[in-house]
């Protein structure tokens, strides 16, 4: 692997080396194994590293990983997991196109809209979205995540891309009426279990060459419905980070997801939903790509 020889001048605490790689957890949920993805093909690292996770990158594992050479390790198939193991918290963004705050009814935000999706719906980027309990309104949206590379606390604009990772695709599943029509805050339409499919890879920084000029897109059952580029954000990527960081601390793994553009099934008159068998796919601009399909909850 590569190693380029570039730092980001920060003053507090050790630098994020600059190294172009792709990361991916491959295996039975639960038993998911680290790999490098690499020309196509994916390599299992896990006798190196126990996992992608919080540890991981907090000990500098991406400087370590950078060293190896891929074809050493044994090739891997099979069911991709999340591409990153449970974090402490995954932090998504409200609002955040203004297309998608139109197609809503909702104001264009003067300042970051906050919510929490529960870690426990963290799912791999093909596996099946299960349609809660009693549901009628689980909905889509495609979305940028970041993923924080060290501790972050009160972090500058201007210093902000020090502590990312990188970058993946996240489809931030929605249950409408848990979110807009049973009280309080949005997270419980956020954070039913299958609502936070990660991945096919975490792409480091260095792999991307302008993260505010990705195209992405969303098709349910063939039909396209979403469109847009991450230069519609109304807060970009170091804004979002350094905001959040005013209000939390940012542990490394963390997990961002920065908002949806226009064309979720909400914005539809009448609106849109997933129902079992609908096969959603979904995919950015360097970021690979996902398929779900909806299954009715069964328990």
């Amino acid at each position: 692997m590569k190693e380029e020889k570039i730092k980001r001048g920060n003053p507090c605490g050790y630098q994020i080396e600059n190294y172009k790689m792709k990361l991916a957890r491959i295996g039975n949920e639960g038993a998911e194994k680290p790999c490098i993805y690499h020309n196509g093909t994916y390599y299992d690292v896990s006798s190196r590293f126990t996992d992608f996770n919080e540890s991981f990158f907090h000990q500098n594992g991406l400087a370590e990983l950078a060293k190896l050479v891929p074809t050493d390790f044994p090739v891997i198939s099979g069911r991709l997991g999340s591409c990153v193991a449970r974090p402490s918290k995954i932090v998504c963004v409200g609002l955040n196109y203004a297309d998608h705050a139109k197609e809503t009814g909702a104001e264009i935000p003067k300042e970051p809209i906050l919510f929490f999706k529960s870690t426990t719906a963290l799912s791999g980027p093909n596996d099946d979205i299960i349609i809660p309990k009693n549901s009628t309104k689980t909905d889509w949206e495609v979305e940028l995540a970041i993923v924080i590379g060290k501790k972050a606390s009160y972090v500058s604009e201007a210093d902000a891309y020090d502590y990312v990772a990188g970058y993946c695709l996240h489809n931030d599943l929605s249950e409408r009426e848990y979110q807009l029509e049973r009280g309080g805050n949005w997270s419980k339409g956020k954070g039913c279990d299958s609502f936070a499919p990660l991945g096919p890879y975490l792409a480091t920084k260095e792999e991307i060459k302008d993260v505010h000029a990705l195209d992405m897109w969303l098709n349910v059952n063939g039909k396209r419905f979403q469109t847009s580029n991450t230069n519609q954000l109304i807060f970009n990527v170091p804004q979002v980070v350094s905001y959040i960081s005013q209000f939390m601390t940012l542990l490394p793994g963390d997990v961002i997801s920065t908002g949806t553009p226009h064309g979720v099934g909400l914005g539809f008159n009448p609106p849109i939903y997933l129902k079992p068998g609908d096969v959603v796919s979904l995919g950015m601009e360097g970021l690979g790509e996902q398929q779900q399909t909806a299954i009715a909850y069964q328990g």
